[in-house]
C-alpha cells in the first residue's frame, strides 16, 4: 500500500469525503462584534476546502463557555448567520465541514464572563495555565465548582449548539472532550474532586461528556456527531491517574451510541507523541466506526499508519495554516510553507487569508 491512499474517497457516515486527510481545529481568534465569524472566515475555510474534511475552530456554546478572547459563537442568531457563510463557501467547492463544539470550564477569565462572573468547573482546582485576554496571554481566573443541578443546563447548551450548527449549514459536529476543557477537566480526576454523581469512579467522571454525546445524538443523528478526546494530554493542566481504563471506558460507550467518529490526540496535545504509557490501539479495536488520528502527523507517518490499519483519517493543524492547499502538496511532495508566529491569534487577512497555493507560490 502507498501514500497515494491516503487521496482517495472515504465514506464517513452518509458523506463521501474526497481523501483521508483532516483539517484539524485551530484556534484564530478573528471572530468579530458579538463572537460572529465574518466574510474573512468563509474566505479561510473556502481556500483550505480541498481537505477531506474540515473541522472548524473550537467555537463556544454559550457565553460561559469562552475562553479566550474573539473566538466564535453558536448561540446566537447572528453566529448562526455568519457560520452560514462559511458553511456555504466550504460546499461550494465541494467540501465537507463539522463545527467543533467547545466548553472551555476552567480555561477562562473573568473578562470573558458575563458580569465579570468566575469560569466554572468541576472543582474549585485553578488550572495552570494562561489564556489569550486584551493584547497577550494571562492566567486563567479562579474557577468555581460546578453545582449539580447545573449540569443539565450545560448539556442542553450543547444540544440546542449541535442544532443551531445543521442549522448552520455544517455537515455535522465535533463535541470538544479534549485538551483540558471542560469535559475532559470532568473524566480526568486531577482535575475532577467530586463526591457526587459525576465524581470519583471512572463512570461518574465519564457521565458529563457521554451525556452530551447522548444529547447531540438525540438531536441531530450519531452520523453527523463526532468527538475529539485527548487521553494522556497535559493540556490546560489537566492530568489522569488511569487514562486506559478511563478512556476505554468511555470510547465502550462512544461505541455503543453508534457515534460517526472519534478523533484521538495521540500524546501531549502539539507536543511528544510519547508523553505517557497509552494504548491507543485498544481504542482503535473498541470503536467500529471512524478512527481520527492527530499529533504529529507528516505524509511519511500518515501512510505507515493507514497500511498498518491503526486510523482511516489523519489530522493536520497547524500545516494547514501557511498551506490552504496542503492537501496538493502532500500529494505532488512539494514543499511546504511556514506560518508567521507572530498572526497566529487576532488580527485581520494577514496571516490568515493571505497565504497563497502553490501555484501562485510559484509565480512569485
Amino acid at each position: 500500500m502507498t501514500s497515494t491512499t491516503l487521496f482517495e474517497p472515504y465514506t464517513l457516515g452518509s458523506l463521501t469525503l474526497s481523501n483521508r486527510i483532516v483539517m484539524a481545529p485551530l484556534t484564530r481568534n478573528r471572530a468579530g462584534p458579538g463572537f460572529v465569524p465574518g466574510d474573512l472566515a468563509a474566505q479561510y475555510y473556502g481556500q483550505r476546502a480541498s481537505a477531506g474534511l474540515l473541522i472548524s475552530e473550537a467555537t463556544q456554546i454559550s457565553q460561559q463557555g469562552q475562553g479566550y478572547q474573539d473566538t466564535p459563537g453558536i448561540y446566537s442568531r447572528a453566529q448562526i448567520d455568519g457560520w452560514r457563510k462559511v458553511t456555504t463557501a466550504v460546499h461550494a467547492k465541494g467540501g465537507r465541514i463539522f463545527l467543533q463544539l467547545w466548553h472551555v470550564g476552567r480555561v477562562s477569565h473573568v473578562d470573558l464572563q458575563e458580569n465579570g462572573a468566575a469560569p466554572v468547573a468541576p472543582s474549585a482546582i485553578r488550572a495552570a495555565t494562561k489564556t489569550f485576554v486584551g493584547n497577550g496571554f494571562v492566567d486563567v481566573s479562579e474557577p468555581r465548582a460546578l453545582e449539580l443541578d447545573e449540569l443539565a443546563g450545560i448539556v442542553n447548551d450543547f444540544r440546542q449548539a449541535a442544532a443551531n450548527a445543521i442549522e448552520a449549514g455544517f455537515d455535522g459536529v465535533e463535541i470538544h472532550g479534549a485538551n483540558g476543557y471542560l469535559l475532559d477537566q470532568f473524566a480526568k480526576d486531577g482535575a475532577n474532586l467530586r463526591t457526587d454523581a459525576y465524581g470519583g469512579s471512572v463512570e461518574n467522571r465519564a457521565r458529563l461528556m457521554l451525556e452530551v454525546a447522548t444529547a447531540v445524538v438525540e438531536e441531530i443523528g450519531a452520523e453527523r456527531t463526532g468527538i475529539r478526546i485527548s487521553p494522556i494530554s497535559p493540556a490546560n493542566g489537566v492530568s489522569s491517574s488511569a487514562p486506559q481504563a478511563q478512556f476505554d471506558y468511555i470510547v465502550d460507550q462512544l461505541d455503543v451510541l453508534g457515534i460517526v467518529y472519534i478523533h484521538v490526540v495521540e500524546g501531549a496535545t502539539g507536543g511528544s507523541r510519547d508523553v505517557a504509557p497509552f494504548d491507543f490501539g485498544s481504542l482503535r479495536r473498541r470503536f467500529n466506526n471512524t478512527y481520527i488520528a492527530n499529533n504529529g502527523y507528516d505524509l511519511e507517518l500518515a501512510a505507515s499508519r493507514l497500511a498498518e490499519g491503526k486510523a482511516d483519517l489523519f489530522a493536520f493543524g497547524r500545516p494547514f495554516i501557511a498551506n490552504p492547499d496542503l492537501v496538493e502538496r502532500l500529494q505532488t511532495r512539494a514543499p511546504l510553507a511556514t506560518f508567521d508566529q507572530a498572526t497566529l491569534y487576532g488580527g485581520g487577512s494577514a496571516g490568515y487569508t493571505d497565504y497563497p497555493a502553490i501555484a501562485a507560490s510559484s509565480q512569485r
